[in-house]
């Protein structure tokens, strides 16, 4: 990302991304701190709540509310070297389905500002393509395991073509985690194959898997490590960006609320017809509505 000339003082102004990002690690570290002063003053019940609140965050099918406010930077695309910005709004909501089985529906909603990767052309900003994926889940399994499975819908939802496949998509999703102590391992994927939308788009055929490596202490602060590794079948290629993250569960009022931040990096990324990023930044502020 380069900065905008400013010609009249022949100063450097930081672009309207970059101000945002800096603005939100401020307010992070300030709501640290104040969630710093609240656990001091909690009693050990409701520790022992924000403990099991802090393991279940770590679960995608869990059986809370949770409305995940994922910010995303990625750095270096194409010959301009250019910057995209996603703010993924995906709220996660289970619902019981019987004595012996519950329903979570995870959904993605992007909105995205992005440069142009080329030279002469113009940003775009707007909404992207909605995912949607639905995971039946058994409510009685071994300690520590957790696994669901269902379909997953792609809507042409992008409000620019650039911004989006112009295509309908289906497929099938999967969780398999397992949690022992403050660990949590495992791996969500899913793959999404297009069925009807615009004809002269390519057709949308991939593969996305997520495996999983995290800690959660227990002052609540959870250590991350994972992949969101994407494989395009139409043009035989890899996106791969590896992800590390720290995040602190804290309370705002009586509101649990969880705050993340760390950086990624692309080991694999595509190179024709536009070079993909090199690496990224991610901040994340979940709401946590607990039964």
């Amino acid at each position: 990302m380069h900065p905008h000339e400013n010609r009249g003082e022949g100063m450097k102004e930081a672009s309207p991304a970059s101000r945002a990002f800096f603005g939100a690690v401020f307010c992070l570290g300030l709501a640290l701190g104040t969630g710093d002063l609240q656990a001091q003053e909690a009693n050990g019940t409701a520790g022992d709540q924000q403990a099991e609140v802090a393991k279940k965050l770590q679960n995608p099918v869990a059986d809370l509310v949770s409305v995940p406010l994922q910010n995303n930077w990625d750095f270096g695309i194409g010959p301009e070297d250019a910057m995209r910005y996603t703010l993924n709004f995906q709220p996660v909501i289970p619902f019981s389905l019987n004595a012996h089985w519950k329903l979570t529906t995870r959904t993605i909603m992007p909105v995205i500002y992005a440069e142009s990767p080329v030279p002469g052309g113009d940003s775009e900003t707007g909404l992207g393509d909605i995912l949607q994926s639905f995971f039946f889940v058994p409510k009685e399994l071994a300690a520590g395991w957790i696994v669901g499975a269902g379909p997953v819908l792609s809507y042409p939802s992008a409000t620019d073509r650039a911004l989006g496949s112009e295509k309908w998509g289906v497929g099938p999703t999967a969780v398999l985690f397992l949690q022992r102590g403050g660990w949590t391992t495992g791996l969500l994927a899913n793959h999404v194959w297009s069925f009807a939308g615009t004809d002269s788009r390519p057709d949308v055929n991939a593969t996305f898997l997520q495996p999983i490596l995290s800690y959660t202490t227990k002052t609540h602060t959870t250590l991350g490590l994972n992949t969101e590794s994407t494989y395009d079948w139409e043009n035989s290629r890899w996106t791969v960006p590896v992800n590390m993250l720290v995040s602190q569960l804290l309370k705002v009022g009586r509101l649990p609320v969880s705050l993340g931040i760390g950086g990624r990096y692309y080991p694999e990324k595509p190179e024709n017809p536009i070079e993909g990023p090199e690496w990224g930044l991610r901040l994340v502020v979940t709401l946590v509505f607990p039964k």
